[in-house]
């Protein structure tokens, strides 16, 4: 089509063309110049010929191979193919209507294409679904040089229907094999989509909500794996597994960790799959250990993991930064569930009790209101630790036999010590702090305290409260005898000496 310029020639003359291809098959050489206009630099005629591309093909698709030759056939399903592929390379570009209205259109075709297939079933009865069209749609999102989180924000919608969001997790694993085999070195972004993509990903909780068919069929069949949830939970395994097994940056890992105890563990086949990438995480240290325990605690608890080193690793992550870490909330609300069972052995839970009293030393008054509660329920659990705070006849020590560099909590001799450091927070310059540790010089109540509310407690919050407290007298004396004068009084020394003139 030759190019003409001024607003709506483009768009009027696509519809000529597009009334003419679907009118008599003599005018299918018009689809060449429909398809021209797709190679547009103008983003309005890109658009113009998308929606002609869109109802064209849609229509074509509808009515299906009605009195068409052989010949004319296979013609036109060459035409249908060069469409999709320009529109695929559409969702790279620089507009983001241009991508979405090209990816609405390629998801458009996708259902237009099982409900109509391009080759006649051979079995009456069989799935049908375009897995290499939408396949290659998917590949198209996971792009290994642009960031799609946005496009893939919009694909979000369509993986509330059960065929597409089974086929998307079939999709992402062969991708993401195929790109992860042919690159020595796989780029960042590439990662960043497939985890976005990944993310959006959410199964039913029981079969009887897979009914949300996006290509729609007269009657759904039990033989179809797309109609059974532990099919897509089989898929949904497979997708994460197949992501997870490769080395990842340790920013995305911390996501996934993020997302694990709630999102991907829950919905597996085999939850205790996930061990050795659990497993990985926690040996790393820092804040990915950190996160790391939510999915561990899951896996202990529910289903029967043996850690044998998991209270040693747990005892070396409590150092100075635990107090400063984002995630400092979930770590102690998990270490408080790890360290609840009354079965636990005195020594290592002395150990923890005597660690976390010698990090409390220097701990901002905001984790120190958390932690001192945590280290009395600990006494409380476990009487047999109490010889921490009182100890009838025992020796006097000189010096702490507590091995604070000891990794080991068993041959840390926490139980040989004591907490003094509980009794030097008792004069901490804070008079809340102070009264918290004085706690543990009177007899512990039977009920724990909640250290909930402290979890997210932050030094301004504190500072909000002491400013919200009853105020003191109104002027504060700084000096028995009111000053005078700039000089001072007329005995003042300063006075005597010195004159303004």
């Amino acid at each position: 089509m030759e190019r003409v310029f001024g607003p709506g020639v483009a768009r009027r003359t696509l519809g000529r063309l597009l009334e003419a291809v679907l009118a008599s098959r003599a005018e299918a050489n018009a689809v060449f110049d429909i398809l021209a206009v797709l190679q547009s630099e103008d983003q309005e005629e890109i658009q113009d010929a998308v929606r002609a591309c869109s109802r064209l093909f849609g229509a074509l698709l509808e009515r299906g191979s009605q009195g068409a030759t052989r010949k004319y056939k296979v013609w036109m399903r060459h035409r249908y193919q060069s469409c999709c592929n320009r529109l695929m390379e559409l969702l790279a570009h620089p507009s983001f209507q241009v991508k979405e209205l090209a990816l609405s259109t390629l998801m458009k075709f996708v259902q237009l294409e099982g409900a109509h297939p391009l080759e006649k079933p051979k079995w009456e009865g069989n799935y049908l679904f375009p897995r290499q069209l939408f396949k290659s749609v998917v590949d198209s999102l996971l792009s290994l040089e642009e960031d799609r989180s946005l496009l893939l924000s919009q694909f979000r919608e369509y993986l509330e229907h059960d065929d597409i969001r089974y086929h998307t997790m079939q999709a992402a694993s062969d991708t993401v094999a195929r790109v992860a085999n042919g690159h020595p070195e796989v780029p960042l972004t590439f990662w960043n989509n497939v985890f976005t993509l990944l993310c959006a990903v959410s199964l039913p909780r029981q079969e009887s909500d897979i009914s949300n068919f996006y290509v729609k069929h007269a009657v759904l069949s039990d033989k179809w794996k797309v109609t059974h949830l532990k099919e897509h939970r089989r898929a949904f395994q497979l997708m994460w597994l197949g992501f997870l097994k490769h080395k990842l940056p340790l920013s995305l890992c911390k996501k996934v960790l993020v997302i694990m105890h709630d999102s991907i563990l829950p919905h597996l086949a085999q939850p205790s799959l996930m061990i050795d990438f659990l497993t990985r995480a926690y040996d790393i240290g820092g804040a990915v250990s950190l996160l790391a325990l939510n999915g561990l605690f899951i896996l202990i608890h529910k289903h029967n993991l043996e850690y044998p080193e998991f209270y040693r690793k747990l005892y070396g992550l409590l150092d100075p930064s635990v107090f400063h870490v984002k995630y400092r909330a979930r770590f102690f609300h998990l270490a408080d569930l790890f360290l609840s069972s009354s079965h636990l052995p005195a020594y290592l839970v002395a150990a923890f009790t005597k660690r976390l009293s010698r990090l409390a030393l220097t701990a901002p008054p905001e984790a120190l209101f958390m932690v001192l509660p945590f280290i009395c329920n600990l006494l409380r659990r476990h009487p047999a630790c109490r010889v921490l705070v009182h100890r009838p006849r025992g020796p006097e020590l000189d010096v702490d036999p507590y091995d604070p560099n000891e990794e080991d909590p068993a041959k840390s001799r926490a139980l040989e010590s004591s907490l003094w450091e509980i009794q030097a927070l008792q004069q901490h310059y804070h008079p809340e702090v102070s009264k918290a540790a004085s706690v543990i010089n009177q007899v512990l109540s039977v009920p724990e305290v909640s250290i909930a509310p402290f979890l997210e407690l932050t030094a301004f919050e504190i500072f909000e409260r002491d400013l919200k407290k009853k105020k003191g007298p109104e002027t504060v004396p700084l000096e028995f005898i009111p000053a005078r004068g700039l000089l001072g009084q007329r005995d003042d020394l300063c006075n005597q000496h010195f004159t303004l003139s």
